[in-house]
């Protein structure tokens, strides 16, 4: 008996190039895959909304709990992470690059799997209900990204390099609401080599997401809009002084987390060999001083950022602050995403940038501020741009932008020199093969 098409072997990406029917499979699950994904980001948006107000709720009743359940589930997370889905650890995207690496091999398909996927959302959302300095558009890309390659595997539509990186370009489009963004960020961090085909991918995938997440959620500003600019004197001053501070603490931030995936010396070995303890301890670290900061440093500190942005201000600790929470629960490893995080540090050390340059606008020092330390940590100046530009609908400080950016990505390499993201992809490629010794 002939077995249906669903069951059928799929094809070698050389196999039924030509064929009218590819074709069709091939748009059709670029085309379903995008529409579901961006669903699913908007409804991942909507849960770390109700997780992190459930937070909000329950540490005002009781204002110690975080000291207990913080550490508790940290320690849990990190345990079921460990034990039965480690591709669910940390951020998400660097288990995208590495799966793009060879997206046909054992490792990557698990790595994007729909089950991967799943534990990845709810177990992000557990570190968001108590508190951990997560986001969710590392996760979003990642979760994207399984998502597309289960529509081409239902499809029978070859999984290419391609495939994996739009879906984690749609990801990022659907959880910023930043189709530009999803764009530069598929070229500089996800794709090591650029084909026209995959330009083309990316492009369709991201337009297809940005629709539905602006159909559903409505045509909003992340951050909301930010009218300052500054005047030419002071962006050749604060640009790059912005840049330095924010490529030093920033590429700090990125070498001491890839210092704890690579060990070098025994208590670095000591520590890694104790994993649920060591989540404990972050999350000790991260309640402590969520309590000892009122309250500022928990979750993605989406509401600070912004409210810094308008030129509001809060604590001048809040930076420093928000710094140490984010590093202990990324050095946890448990999943969630440091891109919301980090801009909500950025934002604090532009505070105090602010400071320093009263007579400018503390909007736009701000900025420049998230751009220094995001574009330290993560490496990606021309996403970072696109970003923030897109976010806070800055059209206007575009240049004092670009001018932080590529200050801060100089800096940031001379204190750390591999890029973070790529840096925890190669742990979780397989060890090349050794040739034998003759």
């Amino acid at each position: 008996m002939k077995k249906s098409w669903f069951f059928r072997k799929v094809p070698t990406p050389g196999e039924e190039r030509g064929a009218p029917l590819y074709v069709v499979r091939r748009r059709l699950a670029a085309g379903a895959g995008a529409l579901v994904l961006a669903l699913v980001a908007i409804l991942f948006a909507a849960l770390g909304d109700m997780a992190q107000h459930a937070f909000r709720v329950l540490q005002e009743r009781w204002p110690l709990a975080p000291l207990v359940i913080t550490p508790a589930f940290f320690a849990g997370v990190i345990y079921v992470t460990n034990t039965w889905y480690s591709g669910a650890k940390s951020s998400g995207i660097p288990q995208v690059i590495a799966a793009a690496k060879n997206p046909q091999t054992v490792d990557s398909r698990s790595l994007l799997s729909l089950p991967t996927a799943l534990v990845k959302m709810i177990m992000t959302l557990a570190m968001m209900i108590v508190g951990g300095s997560v986001g969710r558009e590392g996760p979003a890309v990642q979760v994207s990204a399984a998502i597309m390659v289960a529509f081409h595997r239902l499809l029978r539509v070859p999984i290419t390099s391609g495939v994996v990186i739009a879906g984690g370009a749609a990801g990022v489009a659907a959880a910023f609401n930043t189709p530009l963004a999803g764009v530069a960020f598929a070229i500089e961090e996800l794709a090591a080599g650029f084909e026209q085909r995959v330009a083309v991918l990316v492009m369709g995938t991201v337009v297809v997401a940005g629709l539905v997440s602006l159909g559903i959620a409505g045509d909003y500003v992340y951050f909301g809009a930010m009218r300052s600019t500054l005047p030419i004197e002071s962006v050749v001053v604060v640009a790059p002084v912005a840049g330095i501070v924010g490529g030093l603490v920033g590429g700090l931030f990125s070498r001491m987390l890839l210092a704890m995936t690579k060990p070098r010396y025994a208590w670095q070995t000591a520590i890694k060999s104790r994993p649920v303890l060591m989540a404990a301890t972050c999350g000790l670290v991260v309640a402590t001083t969520g309590i000892i900061a009122g309250g500022s440093t928990w979750g993605t500190g989406y509401e600070a950022t912004r409210a810094l942005i308008e030129g509001e201000t809060t604590s001048l600790w809040f930076g420093p602050a928000k710094f140490l929470a984010t590093l202990a629960t990324a050095l946890s490893g448990a999943p969630g995403g440091i891109f919301a995080p980090s801009l909500s540090v950025g934002a604090g050390f532009g505070q105090l940038l602010a400071v320093a340059f009263p007579d400018d606008p503390t909007g736009a020092v701000v900025l420049l501020g998230m751009m220094g330390y995001f574009v330290g940590v993560v490496r990606a100046p021309l996403t970072a741009v696109v970003i923030l530009m897109e976010t806070t609908a800055s059209r206007g400080m575009i240049l004092p932008l670009f001018a932080t950016a590529l200050v801060a990505d100089g800096v940031s390499a001379l204190v750390c020199r591999d890029k973070l993201y790529h840096g925890l992809a190669t742990a979780l490629m397989p060890e090349p093969e050794q040739p034998p010794k003759s």
